[in-house]
């Protein structure tokens, strides 16, 4: 049992579906492994031990797997925005510390449908906001890695835990990089699917026009099993799209090579600003493309530059709108006088909220104010559109982009904690994909050469082609050496 941990979720699912283990089996292995490592990365909210076990029992009682069960007896970890029936889900906030959801999101459902075990809800920076996981007002998430480092956000949680092995998978949400971004920082397989592939019911939202439910794994094929149980049409969700749903894991292992693809390099990913360790590593993967037969071209996103202002003109602009709801009225704690609504509000959300929360709120709510409208969020939102027409021309001539997913690699605690210019400047390589809709993955493609921690890279792909790009990322996946274990455990 000391070493179920190790396997990938796909050999673990497939000796559970062959009767070789037992989901209970499974399951206390993880518990076993969450409880050795937990104590130094914290990358868990909640604990649903007592859940797990009644979760196992009852798929050992109710028989072998059936088809549709593609993840039976799997534990996985959830982002904690994610809304869990009876297990509560706080966002990492001190607003919703309380708060139990009496449904699941729609991605929740669609794994228990599965047969997949939920072990964890995982930390995050408050809100989803923040690229590190330090603005979470329950714990500080450490990467396994270099516990001294951050790993990245705002899916540290459950990135940290798949690279820790605590569960075979997890679901985390990107608005501007929060699946990605610590993905590449802890050495782990993350997509973003196209705007619209996943269903966002029952996410707690931060930006409704940016976010995007999807999985964290240790490899291509994992990612790609735990998207296909989950994305599909919801009828919940306005801006989910109608159509059918490929079987991504079938496309995990039918690509062996590259041979007469063309993939694109844009220029404004490379320059100035990308460490020096983090270039050499992702363009080593560029020249294992070529060596897969790739045809490699540079491309250029002229309006890539705007991207960051942009970004937070408009995901701010929508927090405010979708945080207003938390009043202590409609949702949310409850502070200050109950004989006078302003100063009850007003204690609410400055108890309920921390700083970065506040600061975006302000910021989104400046724009979004009478005669700052045209100046900022139109301007903005016009930008939003020339990004997009920018991807879509480099696309045109290309079959996917490769682009690196951080312009560094994790860094210490503290760093940027009173510098959010800076921090918003993580976010840079990866929160354009995000203005345009379109889908990413980021891959492991090896340790940098001076610190020795994990570099990632994005494979970006056309609207909806969220097969192309698996594809291409487990093709070179398999050509390239693993990382092994962590090295901060």
């Amino acid at each position: 049992m000391n070493d179920l941990h190790t396997l990938s979720l796909c050999d673990i699912r497939d000796q559970l579906a062959r009767g070789e283990r037992r989901p209970s089996e499974v399951v206390e292995a993880c518990l076993a492994r969450t409880a050795a490592t937990e104590p130094k990365i914290h990358a868990c909210i909640t604990l649903c031990a007592q859940e797990a076990r009644a979760a196992a029992a009852a798929l050992e009682a109710a028989g072998p797997p059936t088809p549709a069960q593609k993840l039976w007896g799997v534990p996985v970890t959830l982002k904690d925005v994610l809304c869990t029936q009876g297990i509560r889900t706080t966002a990492a906030s001190r607003m919703l510390e309380n708060f139990i959801p009496p449904y699941d999101a729609f991605v929740v459902k669609r794994l228990k449908e599965a047969g997949a075990i939920i072990l964890a809800k995982t930390n995050l920076d408050e809100f989803a906001m923040g690229s590190s996981t330090e603005t979470s007002t329950y714990a500080t998430t450490s990467n396994p890695w270099c516990i001294e480092r951050v790993p990245g956000g705002s899916s540290g949680g459950s990135a940290a835990s798949v690279a820790a092995m605590q569960a075979y998978g997890s679901l985390g949400s990107d608005t501007g990089g929060s699946i990605r971004q610590p993905a590449a920082l802890c050495g782990c397989v993350g997509i973003k699917a196209s705007y619209g592939r996943v269903s966002r019911y029952g996410s707690i939202s931060y930006g409704s026009s940016f976010d995007q439910v999807g999985p964290l794994a240790r490899t291509v094929k994992d990612a790609a099993l735990l998207l296909s149980v989950i994305a599909g049409y919801d009828e919940q969700d306005a801006a989910c799209a109608d159509m059918p749903t490929p079987d991504y894991s079938a496309c995990a292992a039918a690509k062996k090579d590259l041979a007469g693809l063309r993939l694109g390099l844009p220029r404004e990913y490379w320059q100035e600003g990308l460490a020096p360790e983090v270039e050499q590593a992702c363009l080593a993967a560029v020249e294992t493309a070529k060596s897969l037969g790739a045809t490699i071209q540079e491309v250029s996103l002229p309006h890539f530059r705007y991207g960051v202002a942009a970004y937070y003109i408009l995901a701010s602009a929508e927090a405010s709108t979708n945080l207003a709801r938390y009043d202590g009225v409609r949702f949310g704690l409850r502070s200050g006088p109950e004989t006078d609504i302003v100063q009850s509000y007003t204690a609410t959300r400055s108890q309920g909220f921390g700083e970065e929360v506040k600061r975006r709120i302000l910021l989104g709510t400046y724009a979004l104010s009478s005669g700052y409208y045209d100046a900022y969020y139109t301007k903005a939102a016009k930008i939003r559109r020339l990004i997009l027409q920018d991807f879509e021309q480099a696309l045109a001539g290309c079959d996917a982009l490769l682009a690196p997913a951080s312009p560094v690699v994790a860094w210490k605690f503290g760093a940027y904690k009173n510098d959010p210019l800076t921090s918003y400047k993580m976010d840079v390589l990866t929160l354009s994909l995000n203005l345009a809709g379109l889908p990413g993955l980021s891959l492991p493609v090896g340790l940098a050469a001076e610190s020795h921690l994990p570099v990632g890279m994005q494979v970006i792909g056309r609207a909806f082609d969220e097969e192309g790009i698996i594809g291409i990322a487990a093709a070179l996946e398999a050509a390239m050496p693993q990382l092994g274990m962590p090295r901060g455990l």
